[in-house]
């Protein structure tokens, strides 16, 4: 039997406009890092101004050769969501939009703050709910996007202490499947990204060893990994979780 050597080609796609909410540290900073790396313009937002600049700065000393731009906004707010997604539209024509931004609050439905449920629903649902509507015609004009919707291990399973947190990670998940089903025959896709603790501040002061947690990067990778298959093919789930399990 003769050896047959196969050569795989595998053709990276760069260039396209990438939007990211809650960019300015943890996963959001890391989403934008890899895919300014592959050569790819970023339009990007958080809550904190200086971060969120700070961010912006180092990316553009090191990827010097593509757009970044940034403004900052509160997505809880209906209006300032719609009105990051006019801005981005000013901007570009959007490949890529991941709703990243979100809130974390952990307590029982039946001891947690008075007005918990509203904060997280605002945050982690509606912020994502109204800056995809906004963007969403352009990408069915162009008839391609690809939008990621950051939920959560806590948006399959639910867990004591989970709460309103919890609450809004599965009604996150609930508005991605419906948008998948919605925008198969407009050639958008749809990915949900359900992350397990990864090493971000929220976690650092729990006094946990490092090495329990994933990376940031590792959850950034599997998203670029995904933006980078053929028009056919959709991710529609991005399950991953430590090593050792959840926390």
């Amino acid at each position: 039997m003769s050896n047959l050597g196969l050569t795989y080609i595998v053709q990276r796609i760069s260039d396209m406009n990438i939007i990211i909410t809650g960019a300015s540290r943890g996963l959001g900073k890391a989403i934008a890092e890899i895919f300014a790396a592959n050569g790819n313009n970023l339009f990007l937002t958080a809550m904190r101004e200086a971060g969120l600049y700070q961010t912006m700065g180092e990316l553009i000393n090191k990827y010097s050769s593509i757009t970044i731009k940034a403004k900052p906004f509160d997505l809880s707010k209906k209006e300032q969501a719609i009105e990051f997604g006019q801005w981005c539209l000013q901007n570009c024509i959007p490949d890529i939009l991941i709703n990243n931004a979100g809130s974390f609050a952990g307590a029982n439905v039946h001891d947690e703050k008075d007005g918990a449920l509203e904060e997280m629903i605002e945050t982690n649902l509606y912020s994502a709910y109204h800056l995809t509507r906004s963007i969403l015609p352009q990408m069915i004009k162009n008839k391609s996007g690809h939008i990621f919707n950051m939920s959560s291990i806590a948006g399959l399973k639910a867990y004591p202490g989970g709460g309103a947190y919890s609450i809004s990670k599965f009604a996150m998940h609930g508005f991605s499947v419906n948008l998948r089903e919605e925008l198969k025959p407009h050639n958008i896709k749809v990915t949900i990204v359900f992350p397990g603790a990864a090493y971000t501040d929220s976690w650092a002061a729990s006094g946990l060893p490092e090495k329990r947690f994933m990376q940031a990067t590792d959850i950034a990778k599997m998203i670029y990994a995904a933006s980078q298959l053929s028009p056919q093919a959709c991710v529609e789930d991005i399950i991953i979780r430590p090593q050792l399990g959840d926390l």
